[in-house]
């Protein structure tokens, strides 16, 4: 289990990025939903030990991560949001060097462990190329591999499938929801449908605080029956409420509403959704008690 308490970071410039996080983060995968610049960065380099805390407490199994971080470490699978490689290197090679460098020193586990990651990374063909000239999802392929270096507990992956197409993305999809079976793992994005897919759990993040968590299904379930769409203008839109969405669908303006009751005879009733809630929020709705 991994657990934080009342986690706050302030930069030198004044910046607040996390005001008081609490998580806690058991077996399979757990999302981290929020918009750019919403502290999610700053949250996952706290988790990796890469920067420390103004205050609160991060601990796994119970024991204080900050008082001995090398038990994070190593236990510690970290995909960065941006990261480099060296471009002369093959994929391989490349793993073979990271690998050496967390400690795999045993010869002849290191190339079964490197073999197993490029085959479940679905990288095994394109294992002598250099990682320069892989494609976004190829790299980002690469990236969960060398995260699994040394079969890590505890996976922190940031926006993993950023810039990817949708068929890389479900592609990752499945090597995530194949890995997360046996380890902890923490999703951080600001796409609503990695949430959906494969997320159990998630935290809702904005502007550096946790707005909302829970079950992912439950997050939306109080919002049945208050969710509308269909063709409104504007001016058109009821005090008492909220536009989530307007977008174009097939070429036609739709309009996606929160209301209590049924804004005017053009909107229609739909199931509400992961991002109508997460869509709440961004515009600023104030929740009452109804709504966990």
């Amino acid at each position: 289990m991994l657990k934080l308490e009342s986690i706050s970071k302030t930069y030198a410039d004044g910046t607040q990025a996390l005001k008081n996080v609490s998580m806690e983060i058991g077996t399979g995968m757990v999302g981290l939903l929020g918009p750019n610049g919403a502290g999610k960065s700053s949250l996952m380099r706290t988790i990796a030990t890469l920067q420390t805390a103004d205050s609160g407490t991060v601990l796994l199994d119970g024991e204080n991560v900050g008082e001995t971080p090398n038990l994070l470490r190593r236990q510690l699978g970290y995909l960065p949001q941006h990261f480099g490689v060296y471009p002369h290197i093959s994929c391989r090679g490349l793993l073979e060097y990271l690998a050496i460098m967390k400690g795999l020193n045993d010869r002849g586990k290191r190339e079964q462990q490197i073999e197993q990651l490029l085959s479940l990374t679905n990288l095994s063909s394109m294992a002598h190329r250099q990682v320069r000239y892989f494609s976004g999802g190829m790299l980002q392929r690469f990236g969960v591999a060398q995260a699994l270096l040394g079969d890590p507990k505890v996976l922190v992956l940031d926006e993993p499938t950023s810039g990817l197409d949708p068929a890389e993305r479900l592609r990752l999809h499945n090597v995530l929801h194949d890995v997360a079976k046996t380890r902890l793992l923490l999703l951080s994005t600001h796409i609503v449908e990695d949430i959906e897919h494969l997320c159990s759990k998630t935290y809702i993040l904005l502007s550096g605080e946790i707005v909302a968590s829970g079950v992912t299904s439950s997050l939306f379930e109080s919002l049945e029956g208050k969710i509308w769409q269909g063709v409104m203008a504007s001016s058109e839109v009821p005090l008492d409420a909220k536009v989530l969405s307007q977008n174009l669908h097939y070429g036609e303006p739709v309009c996606r509403v929160y209301a209590e009751a049924q804004p005017n005879s053009n909107m229609k009733p739909v199931k509400p959704c992961l991002q109508d809630r997460y869509f709440l929020h961004l515009n600023g709705k104030a929740f009452g008690d109804h709504l966990c």
